[in-house]
């Protein structure tokens, strides 16, 4: 689970926390990065320990949560970096293609949808598959109590809608996400570099 807020009453963090014990009720294990401390992306090493547990946290998971707050009608530098760190492709492997994914957003006013459409975009270019269900919260400060719990409402009712939909789309593509994303043009690639190497070698 990705937020977006470092704030000390951060509402994205509150709201992925929510979202948190839905999906350990629903019997998922779950695990939220802190990105308090994490370089802007291409100002630190990759082995920097922030940047190396977000992506060995992103490697483990079936499936993320992102939720971030509308802030100047987009989504936050803080969650966009969380984003840009995490490669398409580390060796052979990519970290996010096939995962499931669920996005979210707070906002301090009216309710918009720019930062969940902007994460959808970044969704499909991670090569994952982003649920059709979405929560975005108004006027969050009103959605949560002293205890940092949200409210009862239709605001909470979606953001269990969403939960249950993302662990049914992980529990169906468990097992299916690689032939899901298996893709003609780099089957066809990676032959002609298998040709190419054993070729090579007999000469």
């Amino acid at each position: 689970m990705l937020y977006g807020s470092l704030r000390t009453q951060s509402f994205s963090r509150l709201l992925c926390m929510e979202a948190a014990r839905l999906l350990e009720a629903f019997g998922a294990e779950v695990r939220v990065f802190n990105p308090s401390g994490l370089p802007l992306p291409d100002d630190a090493p990759e082995q920097h320990p922030k940047v190396r547990e977000l992506r060995q946290l992103s490697s483990w998971s079936e499936g993320h949560v992102w939720c971030s707050p509308e802030r100047h009608g987009a989504m936050t530098g803080i969650l966009k970096a969380q984003i840009d760190w995490i490669p398409l492709a580390l060796g052979a492997v990519r970290p996010t293609q096939g995962k499931t994914l669920a996005v979210m957003q707070v906002s301090g006013g009216s309710q918009s949808f720019n930062a969940v459409n902007q994460m959808r975009v970044l969704g499909r270019w991670m090569r994952m598959i982003t649920i059709p269900n979405q929560s975005s919260v108004p006027k969050a400060y009103e959605q949560f109590d002293d205890a940092g719990r949200m409210k009862p409402s239709a605001y909470y009712d979606r953001v269990v809608d969403v939960m249950e939909e993302l662990v049914k789309f992980t529990l169906l593509t468990r097992g299916a996400s690689a032939y899901l994303t298996s893709r003609y043009s780099e089957r066809k690639e990676e032959l002609e570099k298998q040709s190419l190497s054993v070729n090579l070698g007999a000469m």
